[in-house]
């Protein structure tokens, strides 16, 4: 195959991959107060680091805030497999924190680099505090591609509340999405802009004005800590929040060793 083969193969493998992306934005037109309705999940090789991962979280709505810090430790178990195991608080207002979950996430790397989309699996499971809420499960495709310097990132998240104290209950599959570009400017700053949301039912949808759809700027950096790194990312978040107008403000910060 000669040069203007491959380059035209190329450029239209990243055209193909814009568009995925594309079509995952506007396939999915927010929201449980689980983490992953304001922290993007991402999957990259990270075989034998162990993390401490802080994320903080708050909503403002008419006179009143809802936070919520998670703290965690992660590991990469092998090349493919992430595995994070971080536990959750609540505080309303001036109110304390109250501790509500235990979560165990998993995340499984399907491709590495041999196509333009790199595709991952995602699975979280919840375990409130409350014993009688039962337990959560969140699962779905994590997809990235790079085009340049940007990187852009998109998943959809399949979520369902199991209750062990009303067994006979119709708990539905709920459907989360998440969206993502950033440019990548320079190690210890790269900005972007990030996107959350939750339609209801995975296969009927709520109506437009009971959904919740969340954006934003957003910045992402890293500095080396000797051989240790430190990783940070925060978003400024505005739209709709279980049918209510919110901002809100997100960071996550890891020191991986």
């Amino acid at each position: 195959m000669n040069s203007l083969n491959i380059l035209a193969r190329t450029r239209l493998n990243r055209i193909a991959a814009a568009a995925l992306f594309a079509l995952c934005g506007a396939a999915v037109p927010a929201p449980a107060w689980a983490d992953t309705s304001y922290y993007m999940v991402t999957t990259y090789d990270v075989e034998g680091q162990a993390s401490i991962d802080y994320k903080y979280w708050n909503a403002h709505y008419r006179g009143k805030t809802v936070a919520g810090p998670d703290l965690g430790i992660g590991y990469g178990i092998t090349s493919r497999w992430y595995t994070e195991l971080y536990g959750g608080w609540i505080r309303v207002g001036d109110g304390a924190a109250h501790y509500v979950e235990t979560a165990w996430q998993n995340d499984f790397m399907l491709t590495q680099g041999q196509f333009d989309v790199d595709v991952a699996l995602h699975t979280k499971i919840e375990r409130p505090q409350d014993r009688e809420e039962g337990y959560a499960l969140e699962w779905g495709p994590v997809l990235k591609t790079d085009i340049g310097r940007v990187q852009l990132n998109a998943n959809l998240f399949f979520q369902r509340d199991y209750r062990v104290t009303t067994p006979g209950s119709d708990n539905h599959t709920e459907l989360a999405y998440q969206l993502q570009m950033k440019y990548r400017w320079k190690s210890w700053f790269q900005p972007g802009l990030q996107a959350f949301g939750e339609v209801g039912q995975w296969d009927d949808w709520l109506p437009s004005d009971q959904q919740s759809h969340r954006v934003g700027p957003a910045f992402f950096g890293s500095y080396p800590i000797g051989k240790q790194e430190f990783k940070y990312e925060a978003a400024y978040l505005m739209g709709r929040n279980s049918t209510r107008a919110a901002k809100s403000f997100v960071m996550r910060a890891q020191f991986i060793f």
